[in-house]
């Protein structure tokens, strides 16, 4: 390992993919952060579970973004969930669509919550009902305003009880009038006083009047006083109805 540790960042970038395969794993655990980030990026597709699983969490924090982006979804499987804890917010960010999909639940749950906030708009876009129902109270906490802004309804609906009550009341006013409207009865009965008082008063509009009928007591007497001045005549006797 200390005869690879010396070779040259250009030694190291003309090797073959056969010179790869032939690493150890003691080997590979002898390169340094730089020498990670000058393989190619079909060399570091080269590398099999073994080799992959065998480097440490500084050394895939030395994989350049671009590196990151090329990895295959087989690639992507080979990595151990401390690897995927170590990956940097850009490296996380430099993971296509398909790739962040391709993370299976004990991978996808290692995600720092640091890591889930820095997910960029397509990659929540990308995100299936499973990923949602596989995200921890921890890295739901995580998500941003804008990354809840931007979850589509079916995913929002995918949320269960526990996830959606981990949900801050600033992360509930990152709600959309369209993801409101699209809300179930199930949904909003999920919903703890201190987030139906949460919504902003535009969103809170959205709210059907099936939805405001079927509220508990408790959930109704959470309305402000800003809310029910935007209520519709319907919205309003829905309310009164949930209220008695």
């Amino acid at each position: 390992s200390t005869q690879i540790a010396s070779l040259s960042t250009t030694q190291l970038s003309g090797l073959t993919t056969t010179d790869i395969g032939d690493l150890t794993t003691t080997q590979l655990k002898g390169l340094t952060t730089a020498q990670i980030g000058s393989l190619s990026t079909t060399n570091v597709s080269a590398l099999d579970t073994t080799q992959v699983q065998a480097l440490s969490a500084a050394q895939v924090k030395g994989l350049t973004t671009t590196q990151v982006d090329a990895l295959t979804t087989t690639d992507i499987g080979e990595l151990g969930t401390t690897q995927v804890a170590a990956l940097a917010t850009t490296q996380v960010q430099a993971l296509t669509t398909t790739n962040l999909s391709a993370l299976d639940t004990t991978q996808f749950q290692a995600l720092t919550s640091a890591q889930v906030a820095a997910l960029t708009t397509d990659q929540i876009n990308s995100l299936t009902t499973t990923d949602i129902g596989d995200l921890s109270t921890t890295q739901v906490k995580g998500l941003t305003t804008t990354q809840i802004g931007t979850l589509s309804t079916t995913n929002l609906s995918a949320l269960d009880t526990t996830q959606v009550q981990a949900l801050s009341t600033a992360q509930i006013k990152g709600l959309t009038s369209t993801q409101v409207d699209a809300l179930t009865t199930t949904d909003v009965g999920e919903f703890a006083a201190t987030q139906i008082a949460a919504i902003t008063s535009t969103a809170i509009q959205s709210l059907s009047t099936t939805n405001i009928t079927a509220l508990t007591t408790t959930q109704a007497n959470a309305f402000t006083q800003a809310q029910v001045a935007v209520l519709s005549q319907a919205q309003v006797e829905a309310w009164v109805d949930a209220l008695a």
